[in-house]
């Protein structure tokens, strides 16, 4: 340092003192993290399985689904069943609650209509740990898939690729969505 740096060191260091020691004390112990959520869902997913249906018409857990908007020809859904859509992309909701499932597959879709992906998987399960209800998931996303827009058809997985434990998923085209 040069000695105008030290001279201005010192100069400002004049009237300082140090700090009285004190002794470490040692930290108190934290408390150990409960896994909240993990016990939300797991009480999420035995409420959705004991709640009476949603509908009338409940899916069996072999039950095939199906489902083509107007206007969507017969060969484009006989491809999608044949899986002849190249997939490009997947989300696996077994084991999650009616929201949170709903929550992932909308955030999904809306990712993947943002890349301008054409066709996704949406593993739902077959529902055999339901219980006497049925498979909970699958029936939601059956409901929820119709809802969104942005779904043009789905029908139920090969069995190489899930069976009826998953769906294959028809995006509209860029230029077949409405703003």
């Amino acid at each position: 340092m040069a000695d105008d740096d030290n001279e201005a060191f010192r100069d400002a260091m004049r009237g300082v003192r140090p700090l009285p020691r004190r002794a470490n004390r040692p930290a108190e112990p934290r408390a150990r993290p409960a896994a909240r959520f993990a016990r939300a869902e797991t009480s999420a997913v035995l409420r959705d399985s004991l709640a009476p249906p949603a509908d009338a018409s409940m899916l069996e857990s072999g039950d095939a689904l199906e489902f083509a908007r107007p206007g969507i020809s017969r060969d484009v859904l006989r491809k999608l069943r044949r899986g002849q859509f190249a997939l490009q992309a997947e989300i696996d909701l077994h084991g999650l609650g009616r929201e949170a499932a709903r929550h992932a597959l909308r955030e999904f879709v809306a990712d993947a209509v943002t890349s301008g992906l054409r066709c996704v998987r949406v593993i739902h399960g077959k529902g055999r740990r339901s219980g006497s209800l049925g498979p909970v998931i699958k029936r939601v996303v059956d409901q929820w898939l119709r809802r969104m827009e942005p779904v043009v058809a789905f029908v139920s997985a090969r069995p190489v690729d899930g069976g009826t434990g998953a769906v294959y998923v028809l995006l509209a085209r860029h230029a077949d969505r409405r703003d």
